[in-house]
């Protein structure tokens, strides 16, 4: 076989060094009753163009945001990445760099990654951002975590439009991790006051912009609130494109922002591998998890690169590490770097606003549609309607007719029946005028 090419004589000579007669004595602390009685039910194996054969067979049954009008986001959004993006990413000094862990021979990667933690500060309004996390929510997972420490209290309140995930992560950090957690539930068609929650043993209150079902928020007066009661404000955005045209969480008056940076120069994948954007104020750094990277000046006086902040478990700390996540997002950073370098400012506001009109223009269309209700009144590329049917069901049979026509919030809560004839619609800069026309066709006829 072309990847495992031992013979039988050379597995022979492997069992004899080792001092076993067979295969099944490297088996014998397995029990026998989970042995398997012959093989598994899959096919023998083939060669190489026979398995891709298949698998292209088994794909095909798919159908795929490559090949069908795509309305479908809730945290992953398709989005347009420029050639030159990939060209530069596959060079081999970058494709196979790891993190430094003897940083300062790698001038290159810690400029990469200092210029990626400048961007994304800018973007978020903060005063320091860190060299990325593993996604948003394991980010969001970490927030509460750092607002746990810098507050020395251990509550956090939950908005109920933060994306059910990024929930799940926190309330396993807090299963495991010895502090509360109060998570709200999802208010479709009222406002929340997460404000009247927060009390003397609240660390922070974590809210999302736009949230799951793509509203924009104003969060100046609940940081107000925050920040009175001695709390931190965490905001997350899962569409950091928005950040081209809304106002800036730091503006607003975040402690720690969150968010997923996927949009940005990475495609959608399965899921992954996405990346983490964290960002904080000055007066936190030192409880912020992750790398830091900063610029400094040699013997000589030539410009270079540190890992200023690296306190975490690889250094010994164990339970006093700000973070026991052992990595950064670095390839998908630099993707990330490279596209929004390539917008530029100018760009990445062009970006934000074509993003807005293709929403805009698809709220508009299917607003027109008997038995669809658009429940939002504020939305950057994402919005929510109500149909006149569950819409697990409707979006089934948008399959059907060749759509992908968005996300049921039920399949995030499938017990709350108030939710049932909810979806959350996405349109960014790659939906077509022909596209949404398509939807709005479909719909129109699942419904009548």
């Amino acid at each position: 076989m072309r990847y495992l090419p031992q013979t039988d004589a050379d597995r022979a000579e492997m069992l004899a060094l080792i001092g076993a007669a067979s295969i099944d004595d490297l088996y014998v602390d397995v029990p026998r009753s989970a042995w398997l009685d012959g093989p598994v039910d899959l096919p023998p194996h083939q060669g190489e163009l026979q398995v891709e054969r298949a698998m292209a067979a088994m794909a095909g049954k798919n159908l795929h945001g490559g090949n069908a009008p795509f309305f479908v986001g809730c945290g992953a959004y398709r989005h347009h990445v420029p050639a030159s993006v990939d060209a530069l990413i596959q060079r081999g000094e970058f494709l196979t760099s790891y993190t430094p862990y003897q940083p300062e021979v790698s001038q290159g990667t810690l400029q990469m990654l200092f210029e990626f933690q400048t961007m994304v500060a800018m973007l978020t309004g903060m005063d320091v951002a860190n060299a990325s996390m593993y996604d948003g929510a394991s980010g969001t997972a970490e927030a509460v975590l750092m607002a746990n420490r810098s507050t020395r209290r251990h509550r956090a309140v939950l908005s109920g439009g933060l994306h059910p995930h990024y929930r799940e992560a926190v309330e396993t950090y807090a299963r495991y991790g010895d502090f509360e957690i109060a998570s709200q539930t999802l208010v479709p068609d009222g406002v929340e006051d997460l404000a009247s929650l927060i009390d003397d043993s609240t660390s922070c209150v974590v809210v999302q912009t736009p949230d799951i079902m793509g509203r924009l928020h104003d969060l100046r007066g609940l940081a107000e609130a925050c920040h009175a009661a001695g709390a931190l404000l965490v905001v997350v955005v899962t569409e950091i494109v928005s950040l081209g045209l809304v106002r800036s969480p730091g503006d607003m008056g975040a402690d720690i922002v969150v968010c997923e940076g996927q949009s940005i120069g990475n495609p959608m994948g399965f899921g992954g591998p996405y990346l983490g954007l964290f960002a904080t104020r000055d007066k936190y750094v030192r409880q912020m998890p992750g790398r830091l990277v900063g610029e400094t000046a040699d013997s000589d006086g030539k410009r270079g690169y540190v890992l200023t902040l690296s306190t975490r478990e690889q250094h010994i700390r164990r339970e006093k590490a700000t973070s026991n996540i052992c990595t950064n997002s670095g390839l998908c950073a630099l993707a990330f770097t490279i596209h929004l370098a390539l917008l530029g400012e100018a760009g990445m506001m062009r970006l934000a606003r074509l993003n807005h009109e293709a929403a805009q223009r698809t709220a508009e269309r299917l607003a027109t549609i008997d038995g669809v209700t658009v429940l939002n009144e504020s939305y950057f590329n994402e919005f929510t309607v109500r149909l006149s049917r569950p819409a697990a069901d409707v979006i089934d049979a948008l399959v059907e007719r060749g759509v992908l026509g968005g996300v049921p919030i039920s399949r995030f809560e499938p017990d709350n029946g108030e939710l049932a004839d909810l979806m959350v619609v996405a349109a960014t800069e790659m939906t077509t005028v022909e596209e949404i026309d398509a939807l709005g066709n479909a719909l129109a006829e699942v419904l009548s």
